[in-house]
């Protein structure tokens, strides 16, 4: 999700440059639209056959609560949709999921809930699954359907089901716990991005192999990025009420990711023998979003939780970003105007689409174990590929790492393969990392509506690379392990 890259001499920095390749590699095409998938069975009967009589048709298995649709829930809903949390109602109760049983299986059928923006298109098949993926499977989803189709009945609560579990979203063995400095009140109807410059004290270079965010109040925390600052430069833009305003990212140069939440995401812990390096005196910088109830709130606990890594591992973790190039990595778009390729996303079009195409230079082998896309509210589609032109046996000479086809920005976060680090992806010296990225920058696109609202506009403009809330961006997220024998 998020590991520290500055540590590594500079012969195995990612140096992506262009190549001129005329092939951009995977993902080119647009990515085909899924049609909703029919709810409705259809029988058919043959002249002249017997068809089934009433009598003979077989009863329907009752689908109840507590039997069968109880677990499925506190499996996948119970992060966000709980007393407190930050989904606007709970269903961790008969009582209280029943009155939503029909929304909740249109959401799951639509895919936008739960909310797990990767996807798999007839784009992208990434060859490995993903770790934590809140989505129901088809049984589930039957099971579901069934159940809203019966009327959601209770079941009898003396024989339910066993619960698992719920998801668990706090890093129980961590050492080291970073909190906001102050506390924020949030009110009125617009969103706030604040960030807030922490020292976490660390006094020596340190390695971290997992890390989890909490929000203190989870009722407006809507999501959080944490970045890691050698430089300490957050410190002095501090202002007098403990933070300052910030979005899209830390506001700093050379500011590094080191974690994501967004709510009902479980701890992320790195693979076995991968850690990062926290270099000795750093800062941590919190960028917090905060979405407003319509009453007043107080946040004053939102947290970074740290597990140290206490030897030397065999990998190094790095995260690298990847992408927002304006330079030679650019590929043309359909719109371009000026002779040459522009990153530009113009008023009123609605499926416009940059490219770009980075080369690996003079990196020792890497192992790609998480992978993410960043865009902000223009954006609809970003799908991430790798191009080799020379593979190793058992590599592809192309393959898609991730797709985010309902791209949302309020959704964002990192994706670890659920495969071992000797199974994932590899990067290797000249392999090419191919990014796609589409955008609706017309009123059709409700954020781009409520982004220019909230600027006292009322019709989009040209949008150009930046960081901005009508800025953009095309940025791959990539969780990197290097063998430690390599990096030094």
């Amino acid at each position: 999700m998020f590991i520290h890259k500055s540590w590594a001499p500079a012969a195995v920095v990612l140096a992506c440059v262009a190549n001129g390749c005329s092939d951009p590699g995977p993902g080119l095409e647009s990515a085909s639209e899924t049609a909703d998938a029919s709810t409705g069975t259809t029988e058919s009967g043959t002249a002249g056959t017997d068809a089934p009589t009433t009598t003979d048709a077989p009863e329907t298995e009752p689908v109840t609560w507590h039997q069968n649709i109880a677990p499925i829930v506190v499996a996948k809903c119970s992060g966000c949709h709980h007393d407190a949390g930050i989904a606007p109602f709970s269903l961790e109760s008969y009582e209280t999921a029943k009155p939503f049983a029909a929304a909740a299986l249109d959401a799951a059928l639509r895919g936008t809930m739960p909310p797990f923006l990767a996807d798999e298109t007839a784009d992208c098949q990434p060859r490995h699954g993903w770790q934590d993926d809140p989505r129901l499977g088809d049984d589930e989803l039957d099971l579901l359907r069934a159940w809203v189709d019966q009327g959601a009945p209770e079941g009898d609560p003396a024989t339910a089901a066993p619960l698992p579990e719920p998801p668990e979203l706090e890093l129980t063995d961590a050492d080291v716990r970073v909190q906001i400095p102050t506390p924020v009140s949030i009110d009125g109807d617009k969103d706030l991005f604040l960030c807030f410059s922490v020292d976490p004290g660390f006094e020596d270079d340190t390695w971290i192999d997992a890390v989890q965010i909490s929000a203190g109040n989870p009722q407006v925390v809507h999501h959080v990025l944490a970045y890691v600052d050698e430089s300490g430069a957050s410190a002095d833009k501090v202002n007098e009420d403990g933070y300052y305003p910030c979005f899209g990212g830390p506001g700093i140069n050379s500011a590094n990711l080191i974690a994501a939440w967004a709510p009902g995401m479980t701890p992320f812990r790195t693979p076995p023998n991968v850690a990062s390096r926290i270099a000795a005196g750093s800062r941590i910088v919190m960028q917090v979003h905060y979405h407003p109830t319509g009453k007043p709130e107080l946040d004053s606990e939102t947290s970074l939780d740290l597990r140290i890594h206490d030897t030397i591992p065999e990998y190094v973790g790095m995260l690298a970003l990847i992408g927002n190039s304006e330079g030679p990595q650019l590929l043309p778009s359909e719109h371009d105007d000026n002779g040459y390729p522009e990153f530009r996303i113009p008023a009123g079009v609605e499926n416009h689409v940059e490219q770009m195409l980075f080369k690996l230079n003079d990196v020792p082998p890497l192992r790609v174990f998480a992978v993410g896309t960043h865009m902000h509210y223009v954006g609809t589609d970003m799908l991430i590929g790798l191009q080799r032109p020379s593979p190793a046996d058992g590599e592809p000479a192309e393959e898609c790492l991730l797709q985010t086809p309902g791209w949302d920005f309020n959704w964002q976060r990192t994706y670890s393969y659920d495969a071992p680090l000797d199974a994932v992806p590899k990067f290797d010296a000249g392999d090419q990392l191919y990014l796609r990225c589409t955008y609706n920058n017309s009123m059709s696109n409700p954020f781009v509506v409520q982004a220019l609202a909230e600027q006292g506009l009322d019709a989009p403009k040209d949008v150009h690379l930046g960081e901005e809330t009508l800025d953009e961006m095309c940025l791959a997220v990539v969780g990197i392990a290097i063998a430690l024998k390599d990096a030094i």
